[in-house]
């Protein structure tokens, strides 16, 4: 593997998942792998969860770690070819990438959406220039429309703790103050469609995703039926895909409790953090027995150390 940006970029999704759980039993068994190999990690915006998990699975490899925070650290990238940059921005993205590429055998980048644009975002304009010029295998840490890492580690989730061969997993919208990515919901629809599970997305009207990802779920805007049944429910805000980046008012009803649990399978309550307690998830979920937030939170850990350990195998 040279790129892991989507689900399409994997051969047999059953055998990844397979291969996280394997290094979960064993991490340090493939540590010859990353000797004297480098990971540099490229966030352009904050991580808690991706920054840690990938470093500590790149440790576990045996590799070294570079951190590189450009938003606070870097020079202001120039994104545009043909600009003249006699503004603000000072070094064009062809350099800076292909220099980074110099000292580390793998790249990492993380760039959220402006949600301004969606022809802008939807291209993947920062991440693509760093897969074109940089000239090394590059893994998504999230990028505008998807979030591969954490979509990998809810799928190996899921596989730990289903109790029926084929379970019932349900993405659902919940509130939120702010306009919030699609690139999760995309990337967990994305990578649900591929596995074999019966799924349904729940939302409100208006929270449509882009079609290019949801091609084989069941959608509804009808909550309490998508509950009915349901062995996982994967909680997640998003703004509007139309119009692009917006808040829809008076969906607050939408927030999971354990009122509406009880329409479930006795449901494992997931989330990929962080989460705004009472706003998009409950208390009485967060602290109660069935939410998994930081079991799946764990499992990034092996997500990622699957993932580099298939490019360190390609190197």
């Amino acid at each position: 593997m040279k790129l892991f940006t989507s689900v399409h970029d994997v051969t047999d999704v059953n055998a990844l998942v397979a291969e996280a759980l394997q290094l979960k039993q064993n991490p340090f068994a493939h540590q010859h792998l990353g000797k004297n190999k480098t990971l540099g990690l490229v966030f352009l915006n904050p991580s808690l969860r991706t920054r840690m998990s990938t470093q500590k699975a790149a440790l576990n490899l045996g590799m070294n770690v570079m951190v590189l925070n450009v938003d606070k650290e870097g020079w202001a990238l120039e994104l545009k070819d043909g600009a003249i940059m006699n503004g603000t921005t000072v070094e064009h993205i062809r350099e800076a990438a292909a220099v980074m590429g110099q000292y580390v055998d793998i790249i990492g980048v993380r760039s959220f959406p402006g949600l301004k644009d969606r022809e802008e975002d939807y291209s993947e304009t920062i991440f693509n220039k760093f897969v074109e010029f940089c000239g090394v295998p590059v893994v998504s840490l999230e990028s505008a429309t998807r979030h591969p890492l954490q979509s990998l580690a809810d799928l190996v989730t899921i596989q730990e703790l289903k109790k029926t061969e084929r379970p019932k997993v349900v993405l659902a919208w919940a509130p939120h103050i702010k306009a919030l990515p699609q690139a999760v919901p995309n990337s967990f629809a994305e990578w649900m469609c591929k596995a074999d599970v019966d799924f349904t997305i729940a939302h409100p009207e208006g929270y449509e995703l882009n079609t290019d990802f949801t091609n084989g779920a069941t959608i509804t805007n009808n909550f309490n039926e998508a509950l009915n049944g349901a062995d996982f429910i994967y909680v997640k805000n998003w703004s509007a895909y139309e119009p692009y980046g917006k808040v829809l008012p008076g969906n607050e009803h939408w927030m999971l409790n354990n009122q509406k649990l009880q329409l479930t399978n006795d449901a494992n309550v997931m989330h990929c953090l962080p989460v705004r307690r009472n706003l998009e998830l409950s208390d009485e979920i967060l602290d109660g027995p069935n939410s998994v937030v930081v079991h799946e939170a764990g499992n990034r850990e092996w997500a990622a150390q699957a993932v580099l350990k298939q490019m360190l195998e390609a190197l």
